[in-house]
């Protein structure tokens, strides 16, 4: 009786077993077909796209062919951009521009989402988010209207150098100006708009947690150093994660705004360089190889990222 009653517990207090996919696929068919027009969407548009990239990488394509009409040539696509000279100067830009819009601004909307989290005013807390959030809405046309309102040769900044005495600087034409001014507009841009997710986690933090540091005597640079920053961690190993796959990704829109061939030896990206090589000179199996080469490099950068944050931080995005 008791071996009986012991095995009665046993089964009433196991696992409940999860129906198969096909008893729920039965059961939730509408909600099922509801997400059917998302999956061709994805399949259409997303990888689609993608296997034709890596078919079109490994051809030499001819308009008069198409696609799958263009003879094969293996690695010749990748072996003529190697043996360029010139793209392993656009590979270093890439990089710099890359690191440096991480370096300098991935930090910032950290510092500026506590900020705003700590303001006592709601009122000055709207306020300051909505004119921080304007200029991500900005297109980088207007950016670029900005930048040149104010660092042209008859700009602000000028008029301001040229009133205290100093002689003008043309910063839109010279090497040395062009990276800053692309990250600082970088960062300007974008900077209002990356609070909002930092400050989304920071509401999740028990604000208990607060007022019991308040009353341990913890200071406001503690509470910062003990409760804000370890409750945002995730979130921040996450777009971390996130910006180094992008690393090869400079920003192709905002530098063919702002670069000039007194600046191409210093400016030209992977991107620009796709779409001068690809569209300009109709290369298209050589941009594909090109643009194949930086899609393989930034999942390895995700890959990579996302084990070191696992093993080392003990978070990470899967």
């Amino acid at each position: 009786m008791q071996r009986a009653a012991g095995a009665n517990s046993m089964s009433i207090s196991g696992p409940v077993r999860r129906p198969s996919l096909a008893i729920r696929m039965r059961r939730y068919w509408f909600l099922y077909l509801l997400f059917v027009p998302v999956i061709v969407y994805y399949l259409v548009f997303r990888y689609y796209p993608i296997f034709l990239q890596g078919i079109l990488a490994f051809k030499q394509y001819k308009l008069s062919s198409g696609i799958w009409g263009s003879p094969w040539v293996g690695f010749d696509n990748f072996t003529y951009v190697f043996a360029r000279p010139d793209f392993y100067n656009v590979l270093e830009n890439t990089i710099v521009i890359s690191l440096l819009r991480i370096a300098f601004g991935f930090f910032p909307p950290i510092v500026l989402a506590i900020l705003l989290f700590d303001l006592r005013s709601s009122w000055l807390r709207r306020v300051s988010q909505t004119i921080l959030y304007i200029p991500h809405f900005f297109s980088w046309v207007i950016i670029y209207g900005i930048v040149f309102a104010m660092f042209s040769n008859t700009g602000m900044v000028n008029q301001l150098i040229m009133g205290i005495g100093g002689s003008e600087q043309n910063f839109l034409m010279a090497p040395e100006w062009f990276r800053p001014l692309i990250v600082g507009s970088g960062i300007w841009k974008e900077i209002g708009w990356g609070t909002i997710i930092y400050l989304a986690a920071l509401t999740g933090i028990d604000p208990s947690i607060y007022e019991a540091a308040k009353v341990d005597g913890a200071g406001p640079l503690q509470r910062i150093r003990h409760i804000t920053l370890p409750g945002i961690r995730p979130v921040v190993v996450f777009l971390f994660t996130l910006s180094l796959g992008s690393v090869l990704n400079a920003g192709v829109e905002q530098i063919l705004l702002f670069y000039s061939p007194a600046t191409y030896e210093i400016g030209d990206i992977i991107d620009t360089f796709v779409f001068r090589q690809g569209l300009n000179q109709l290369q298209y199996s050589m941009a594909t190889a090109v643009g194949l080469f930086q899609s393989v490099i930034g999942l390895i950068l995700i890959l990579s990222a996302n084990w070191l944050a696992k093993r080392y931080a003990g978070t990470g995005i899967w």
